[in-house]
């Protein structure tokens, strides 16, 4: 996943060299704030700061045999320090530095992921007020019901994205948490001092109690909130999908020159980026559905969460980052055909407007079971290709005996429908 679909910039913060500099950062961090307590030498620090680094190669050598990423870790470490080295990882656990280094991590690609939404958001304004006013059906259940403007559906998505943002800020926070308090975390050999010292100069916030890690409902609320905001990817993506069918033809993917749709099939053009991101959305589906389940661990800890997070933090913070840049990408270039959706506003003759007829006749003191009757047997005759919703209507006995052909004319006017867009607008993006 990390060499597929990486770009350089999230790709870089789940490196193993990145992993092993921010355990470095936290092991030295203990050290100085044990050196600011007196209690190992100010001149131990000084020589751990100069000479303390690691070599990855040699690392995984030594893991091989100790079976420990951590103890390989440190004895690489210790290779270069020398002597001193004894006063590295004083007092802590091995959770103490993994857990507290991948809050960094996290709380990194949290920041690369607000970036991403904040795009997409200005991409989802410009283009709705693009089309603020381009008329489209809007269908439920597939099947067309009353006018809108495409404008409308890209600020229905963009205030879903507003949301998505503050979701994943309250994400952030409650990942920046980091915990250096030893083994299940009574602090029996580590001062709660050095756990303020190392998050606050980590960028985190100590955690008020942990036991021998950090609490993984934190994990699983990121996990959750980057599966939200890639279902809503998911959301944007199958619309448009459907918005590209032979038979709808109202929105396009951008199709670049030399692009090929089909092996077989010269014609095609496919919406393949959106399928692809339709599909993508079920592996951060799936991947939150673990995070969930990594919540429940015996006792003050074991490590069945251990291997699964090892996969689906980076996984789904590349994979959404990813998504991100793509559907914006989708959305900066996606092709519009106003002229379809007039034409498709125009494929059921007028049946669009058979709920202004209801609500005319129920004016009128018509019950509204006897005027749905009327209208739903003229609208059935529409179906049936028996004519227009209007003709039909102006040519119903019982129904033009309560309303007037004014009253006809009024219900068949498109910009009805469209009388509030400003309204929505003002209240979306104000």
């Amino acid at each position: 996943m990390i060499d597929r679909y990486s770009r350089p910039e999230m790709a870089k913060i789940w490196d193993f060299n990145n992993k092993f500099k921010k355990w470095l950062m936290v092991e030295i961090l203990v050290c100085e704030a044990l050196a600011n307590r007196g209690e190992i030498p100010k001149k131990a620090i000084e020589n751990i700061k100069k000479k303390a680094r690691f070599d990855i190669a040699r690392i995984d050598e030594i893991e091989k045999i100790t079976r420990h990423d951590v103890i390989a870790f440190l004895t690489n470490v210790a290779e270069y320090v020398g002597e001193d080295s004894r006063y590295i990882h004083l007092g802590l656990t091995s959770s103490d530095i993994l857990d507290t280094s991948l809050a960094i991590q996290m709380k990194e690609a949290s920041d690369i992921i607000l970036k991403d939404l904040k795009k997409l958001s200005e991409a989802l304004k410009k283009k709705a007020f693009e089309f603020k006013n381009t008329v489209m059906i809007g269908r439920s259940h597939g099947i067309h019901a009353e006018p809108i403007t495409f404008g409308l559906k890209l600020a229905l998505w963009y205030q879903e994205i507003q949301r998505n943002i503050e979701r994943m800020k309250r994400a952030k926070e409650t990942i920046s948490y980091g915990k250096i308090s030893g083994a299940v975390g009574t602090f029996g050999n580590i001062d709660p001092d050095v756990e303020e010292y190392v998050c606050k100069n980590s960028g985190l916030k100590a955690a008020p109690i942990s036991t021998q890690i950090i609490q993984r409902d934190r994990h699983a609320e990121l996990l959750s909130t980057l599966a939200i905001i890639g279902s809503s990817i998911d959301k944007f993506a199958t619309e448009i999908r459907h918005l590209q069918r032979t038979e709808v033809m109202e929105a396009s993917e951008f199709f670049s020159e030399g692009q090929k749709g089909s092996s077989a099939m010269p014609h095609k053009r496919n919406p393949i980026i959106s399928e692809q991101l339709s599909g993508m959305a079920r592996i951060l589906r799936a991947n939150s559905l673990a995070a969930l389940e990594n919540i429940a661990l015996w006792h003050e800890r074991d490590i069945s969460h251990s291997s699964v997070e090892r996969v689906i933090i980076p996984d789904s913070t590349i994979l959404i980052d990813y998504m991100l840049n793509k559907i914006t990408w989708i959305i900066d270039t996606l092709i519009i055909f106003p002229e379809n959706m007039k034409k498709n506003l125009e494929k059921t003759k007028g049946l669009i407007y058979s709920q202004r007829i209801l609500l005319e006749l129920a004016k009128s003191g018509v019950s509204r079971e006897k005027a749905y009757q009327m209208v739903q047997r003229n609208a059935t005759k529409v179906l049936n290709g028996e004519g227009g919703f209007k003709e039909l209507i102006l040519n119903d006995r019982d129904i033009m005996e309560n309303i007037t052909p004014q009253n006809v004319e009024e219900s068949f006017d498109l910009n009805y429908h469209l009388k509030n867009v400003d309204i929505i607008f003002k209240r979306v993006f104000d």
